[in-house]
């Protein structure tokens, strides 16, 4: 065996798939997709292909000639799911695997009309990243094994099918819609995402629209109505824009992240719908991932990193260049803080392995590997290779970059690689070891400078004077509650609620800061807010820093376990997987 990934089973000398062509039926009543997978393979292959497959009940598969094959799917892996191995007897082009999958398939959530914001129609929608798509798809659940497809999905002809891929056509048959869609260009598996619902459009410029409930679209569109001048932004940074259209979904607030790259169609939290765009910032990160992600994809999650380093840095980049220096500076030294608080846990844990770039995952879910580190201590390290280089060289080095390994998957030994043939003797200048291998940040680290974040520092704990606070923009807000002391007393927490009425909050990276403070202080008055919000929101960025403060406590660990077990339920399965440790 070669095999290609540590969380799959693809075998590098088996058949590689080229093109999925997929059709199934949305049932909302059964909670299931019954569904055919037909793999087309880069070149046709006999003897044993080995395919990822999760909580999936297979019928049957066939050849391309329609005839049966043998098969066998294996008891599964706590981690991997279960192996579908097929039996090729011949040389053969494709074959086509019917089957259903499970109520509670690991990328899917099915929610009821009480659970969206028209309260009228059921919702589905997919999250496939890490390695989720083998819940859904019986494939190759690798990204080094991208792929183009074609679908077609059976739906209730009041509702609409969305995919990320471009439009073919809508046909309604009766009571049902059959939508199909294709995608031309090969994606990592990881990428393949689609959603059913009452959703309406908005045009908001030549290239991008903003899909939502119509109870929240016109507000969507108002808030990502920058898109077009952001991706026009990132093509003269990173080059040609790939991907043809930049369409964006405003999910349900069940959805679990602040948003996910699918290319053609991004999805999105409601919570970035803040009503002073103050929250494009997380549109800027997604729309970066057309070139650093989606165009150059980590070969697995050993090597996430090179995703979303890659991309912490190309967001900074667009926030310079739409909002100024000073902002990218403030945007950077958040992401400074959240790292520090994820460096402190892992150490905390036992687990500082999980504080390198390179990681080392076989037999770990990624899923519970996941945090700040590869984002923001990755980003740290392309910012320490640019200001070695300086800007102009590293700006040709980012083209080159993207150009050669433009529609692939890689590794850290491949980056390095490339790195010292392009830009010798750098990554020995900044010990590039110590960086990918090494725990925790380095020494020489960059350094955010902003006068407002020196005048955020110098408060401390002290309460902000009404006329600065005037001032401040909600990032600077967020800075000032994450730079907080976790020793801040219960009267600086009460003090600066009386004055501010943080409680009150509607804005959710403010107000979750806040919470965190005051859960910490041990101010009461704040505490059944945090309670509530834990059943308003599905985003694992506030879950999982709330559920873990709350629980730090004896006396509102109760409120934690109360909270989980009245909303775990809502919650998308890859949320209700990482909460439940915390809660114990």
């Amino acid at each position: 065996m070669a095999r290609l990934d540590p969380h799959s089973y693809a075998d590098a000398s088996h058949p590689q798939t080229r093109t999925l062509r997929w059709k199934a039926r949305v049932d909302f009543e059964r909670r299931v997709l019954d569904a055919e997978a037909t793999l087309v393979f880069a070149a046709p292959g006999e003897g044993v292909i080995d395919l990822d497959t999760r909580a999936l009940a297979v019928q049957s598969v066939v050849d391309d000639a329609g005839r049966a094959l043998p098969f066998t799917l294996d008891a599964p892996d706590g981690v991997l799911g279960a192996r579908l191995s097929v039996t090729l007897p011949s040389p053969t082009g494709s074959i086509t695997v019917r089957y259903r999958t499970s109520p509670e398939a690991t990328a899917l959530q099915w929610l009821t009309p009480e659970q969206t914001a028209g309260k009228k129609a059921p919702f589905l929608f997919s999250q496939c990243q890490a390695i989720h798509a083998r819940s859904v798809v019986p494939l190759q659940d690798t990204p080094r094994v991208r792929i183009t497809f074609e679908a077609e999905l059976t739906v209730p002809a009041n509702l609409r099918a969305l995919m990320a891929a471009a439009f073919v056509k809508r046909a309604v048959e009766g009571d049902v819609a059959v939508e199909s869609y294709a995608m031309p260009q090969p994606v990592p598996p990881y990428l393949f995402a689609f959603a059913v619902g009452d959703v309406v459009f908005r045009d908001v410029g030549p290239r991008s629209r903003v899909w939502a409930e119509a109870a929240v679209v016109e507000a969507a569109a108002w808030e990502f109505a920058e898109i077009d001048a952001h991706l026009a932004v990132g093509e003269r940074l990173f080059g040609p824009y790939d991907w043809d259209r930049f369409d964006v979904l405003v999910m349900p607030p069940s959805f679990p992240y602040g948003g996910m790259e699918n290319p053609r169609l991004t999805f999105l939290t409601p919570t970035l719908l803040a009503g002073d765009r103050s929250q494009v910032r997380v549109v800027s990160h997604e729309l970066a991932h057309s070139w650093t992600g989606n165009l150059i994809t980590n070969a697995n999650a050993e090597h996430f990193w090179l995703n979303e380093g890659w991309t912490r840095y190309a967001e900074l980049r667009i926030v310079e260049a739409t909002e100024g220096v000073e902002a990218g500076a403030l945007h950077a030294a958040l992401g400074r803080r959240g790292l520090d608080r994820a460096i402190e846990r892992f150490v905390k844990e036992g687990r500082p392995e999980l504080t390198k770039l390179r990681t080392h995952l076989a037999g770990v879910d990624p899923d519970d590997a996941f945090s700040e580190v590869p984002y923001d201590k990755g980003c740290l390290f392309i910012l320490a290779l640019e200001a070695h280089v300086g800007r102009a060289r590293f700006e040709r080095f980012i083209r080159a970059y993207i150009e050669t390994f433009r529609f692939g998957a890689i590794t850290t030994e491949d980056f390095l690689a490339f790195t010292e043939r392009e830009l010798p003797g750098a990554l020995a200048a900044i010990d590039a070891p110590a960086w990918i291998d090494g725990h925790g940040v380095p020494a020489n680290a960059p350094a955010s400078k902003s006068a407002l974040l020196d005048a955020i520092g110098a408060l401390g704990a002290r309460v902000p004077d009404a006329d600065t606070a005037a001032r401040w923009s909600p990032t600077e807000w967020q800075l000032y509650l994450e730079a907080m002391p976790d020793t801040v007393t219960r009267e600086t927490a009460e003090a600066l609620d009386a004055r501010y009425h943080l409680t009150q909050k509607s804005a959710y990276e403010i107000l979750v800061a806040w919470l965190l403070v005051a859960v910490r202080a041990g101010y009461e008055p704040a505490l059944p807010r945090a309670e509530s919000l834990l059943g308003e929101v599905g985003r694992m960025k506030y879950l999982k820093p709330l559920y873990r403060a709350l629980m730090d406590r004896a006396d509102t660990a109760p409120i934690a376990r109360r909270a989980f077990a009245r909303h775990a339920a809502s919650y998308h399965p890859i949320a209700r997987m990482v909460i439940a440790p915390i809660v114990g």
